[in-house]
């Protein structure tokens, strides 16, 4: 069995015209650094699959200061408007040929977070708050998934 995370970025500044140039607010940073360290206590992913847009890059940024990756990866399917069937597909062709990687990180946005639960384990579609996480046990044998719990800063 597998672990994936699935991360929603921080708090981050209003919407602009560049929507991928938005960055964290300090609360946002707060946030990331906030489970940054819970799933430092909890999981330690050993890689990590994050969108090129600036707060999710932020956000990660938090987590491998307390969680270094063996594997790393900018991954432009998991922004809001990307495919969740897509991604997925691509992450469990990742985890097959990285097979003794047992805990994966995924940082994004909304709503293609939501999706991705609901692509692992249909019928699970959570809300994530700013910096929330989603906690999945994967079956890579079977590519089964049940969807655990989601996890929120207190921030």
């Amino acid at each position: 069995m597998k672990t994936i995370l699935i991360m929603r970025h921080g708090e981050a500044v209003p919407m602009q015209a560049d929507d991928a140039a938005r960055a964290l607010t300090p609360r946002g940073v707060s946030q990331a650094s906030e489970m940054a360290l819970w799933i430092k206590a909890h999981y330690q992913p050993k890689a990590i699959l994050v969108s090129p847009f600036i707060r999710a890059q932020q956000t990660a940024e938090q987590v491998l200061k307390h969680n270094p990756a063996d594997y790393f990866e900018v991954c432009k399917d998991i922004v809001p408007s990307g495919d969740a069937r897509f991604a997925i597909d691509y992450l469990e062709t990742l985890m097959s040929l990285n097979s003794e990687i047992e805990t994966w990180l995924l940082v994004a946005h909304m709503p293609i977070v939501s999706y991705l639960v609901d692509q692992l384990s249909p019928g699970d579609m959570p809300i994530f708050s700013t910096a929330g996480i989603a906690v999945i046990r994967y079956d890579e044998k079977n590519r089964k998934a049940d969807f655990l719990k989601i996890v929120s800063p207190s921030l």
